[in-house]
């Protein structure tokens, strides 16, 4: 269970650290690289712009809870 959640922390790591880095900041950030440019500029807010936001949101939540978790199955076996 302790691996199930090691992996799973490590997992969502890595992708928050990517969906973070393709959100649109103030200068455009990565996100234009991929076509998110031109849809903002047409109508203030892509599709794929706001489903970047709910996969962050989604995979924040699930790392959230496996950190919790891992934490709480490491103090109960005492390692």
């Amino acid at each position: 269970m302790i691996m199930g959640l090691s992996i799973v922390l490590l997992v969502t790591s890595l992708l928050l650290i990517l969906f973070v880095l393709l959100h649109r900041g103030k200068g455009g950030g990565l996100s234009g690289m991929f076509g998110g440019g031109v849809s903002t500029s047409l109508s203030g807010s892509s599709i794929a712009e706001k489903n970047l936001d709910r996969f962050t949101i989604v995979f924040g939540i699930i790392w959230f809870a496996s950190a919790v978790a891992l934490g709480l199955l490491l103090k109960a076996s005492g390692n």
